[in-house]
């Protein structure tokens, strides 16, 4: 069997299993909230674009509004990247160095959470690598005209689209062309110019959009990055930085590609394979690192460095491997324990079944007890509609307990056209995506000629709140907490009426509270 034939069968056989696993688990909260984005269909979102949501609403309108029809496209875009590094690393060094990228990525713990939960990381990868390949296949072209220069910008402005970060790819495209002095002619012909076009129109939605929402998008990526309360250089931060990475890429694997991007700098100037790659992944870690001397970024959120750095540390180590036993055997040893953590990464039952207790808290522990949860508010709601004799609606503390309740209520019953099955607490702050759909605290215009309810409470809007005079459950986290000031503000009363506990193996996993607050009467003004 051929190598490339192999590859093949080796990835179709990985994304078969893949797809099998899809409904073992429930959602993480950020897909449920992506999965609200995409039952809500806008040009862009409170912190990202809309790549995410009109790929769920394409997956779920086949498959359904469950966790397979929500993940669907995230082992498909794991697949599409992994041919993608072996179409890449086989023009750049040759087969053989291919399939060995091919079986180094599907075996880094990140890389395989990535294609099992469907996050905006999924789709910003592969139209990154993609992007980066036909970039190569345009300079190859040159000078001659090629139709990979705007389809270059096309997969830049789709990356844009799933994740904002992805326009840096710009800087390392310019970069390339400028400090590799036979392609600095680039500057005079259309085909750059026609690339960032391309680009440049597909970032008319998200601007388009955030013009109309004070620029929300922007505030938001000022406080994530920590840079709202000014810039300071924090050590424990930058080392936090960078530890994370050794777990999120596997030990052995990530010293090895640090060791090769490091080791690679002196042939910068020499060799244009090492230019283009180390400059398709230096301005984004650039970019975190110096983030995280104030604040540390997450080891996913510098992810578009690595098809470019993986390459490169490919293309310093392939020669040395071939050539020594022994870093063979090292190799060997770094995948079988990058395997060993992706594994027990996608299901940590695994140490509980060999008899290994975890002494932290388990990440998995955010995939679970969300349905059962649910399903015990949607009971306590069932119960006290039949007692109380009318319809409540519900509010959470936090978007995620929000998303994750209104994804499992078999009775979503939203209140109106965009309406959230579950509310967060009213507030005046834009704080999420919530802040932006229809809220139990709005105020709604009364269309000329339509008689005003007797009684109603009206503002100088001339309008009317739907929400007044109801009850509600509120829903939060934690044991012993109180309702928060807004909540007992807006209604009459409000008491506790239970507790849901979710346990696992004896543990504790989720505590939540549930208050019936009665009356709604709006926040006095």
């Amino acid at each position: 069997m051929s190598t490339t034939r192999s590859v093949w069968f080796f990835v179709i056989a990985l994304t078969v299993i893949r797809l099998s696993m899809l409904a073992t688990t429930e959602l993480e909260f950020d897909e449920a909230h992506y999965w609200m984005w995409s039952e809500r269909l806008a040009p862009a979102y409170f912190s990202k674009g809309p790549g995410i949501a009109f790929a769920m609403r394409a997956s779920t309108a086949i498959f359904g509004a469950n966790e397979f029809g929500v993940r669907f496209f995230s082992p498909v875009l794991a697949a599409g990247t992994s041919l993608l590094m072996f179409y890449f690393a086989r023009r750049l060094f040759g087969a053989m160095a291919g399939l060995w990228t091919v079986l180094a990525l599907n075996v880094i713990p990140i890389f395989n959470v990535g294609a099992f939960l469907m996050t905006i990381d999924s789709l910003s990868v592969f139209f990154w690598l993609a992007a980066m390949f036909t970039f190569w296949l345009a300079l190859e072209r040159s000078p001659r005209f090629s139709w990979h220069w705007p389809l270059t910008g096309l997969l830049i402005g789709l990356g844009f689209l799933s994740k904002y970060t992805n326009a840096l790819e710009l800087v390392s495209i310019l970069l390339v062309v400028a400090l590799a002095r036979r392609l600095r002619q680039e500057f005079a012909r259309p085909g750059l110019y026609l690339l960032l076009t391309v680009f440049a129109l597909c970032t008319i939605p998200p601007i388009v959009w955030n013009a109309q929402h004070a620029w929300i998008t922007l505030t938001h990526l000022r406080s994530r990055g920590g840079i709202e309360q000014g810039f300071g250089f924090h050590p424990l931060e930058v080392m936090s930085f960078l530890g994370e990475h050794f777990l999120a890429y596997s030990p052995f694997l990530f010293l090895a590609l640090a060791w090769g991007v490091i080791a690679s700098w002196r042939r910068v100037n020499q060799q244009f394979k090492v230019l283009f790659l180390m400059w398709f992944g230096l301005p984004v870690f650039a970019f975190y690192f110096l983030l995280s001397m104030n604040k540390s970024a997450a080891p996913n959120w510098d992810a578009l460095a690595f098809p470019g750095f993986g390459l490169l540390a490919i293309y310093f180590w392939w020669e040395r491997l071939q050539r020594s036993l022994l870093l063979r055997l090292c190799a060997g040893v770094a995948l079988l324990v990058g395997l060993i953590m992706s594994v027990i990464a996608l299901d940590t039952d695994l140490l509980r079944t060999a008899g290994v207790e975890l002494q932290r808290s388990d990440p998995s522990d955010r995939m679970r007890g969300w349905k059962s949860a649910t399903s015990a508010v949607e009971k306590t709601r069932n119960d006290l509609e039949a007692k109380l004799g009318e319809k409540l609606f519900l509010i959470a503390d936090a978007r995620d307990r929000a998303s994750e309740i209104s994804f499992y209520l078999r009775d979503k019953r939203p209140e109106g056209p965009g309406h959230p099955p579950v509310y967060i607490i009213e507030s005046q702050d834009m704080v999420n995506q919530f802040s932006f759909w229809p809220r139990y605290d709005e105020f709604v215009e009364i269309k000329p000629g339509t008689p005003r309810p007797e009684g109603e409470v009206y503002t100088e809007e001339n309008g009317i709140n739907p929400f007044v005079g109801r009850s509600a459950l509120f829903i939060r986290e934690g044991e012993k907490e109180g309702v928060p000031h807004n909540i007992r503000a807006g209604f009459q009363s409000t008491e506790p009426v239970g507790t849901i506990e979710v346990r696992r193996y004896g543990k504790l996993l989720r505590v939540w509270q549930v208050f019936l607050c009665r009356n709604y009467r709006t926040l006095p003004l």
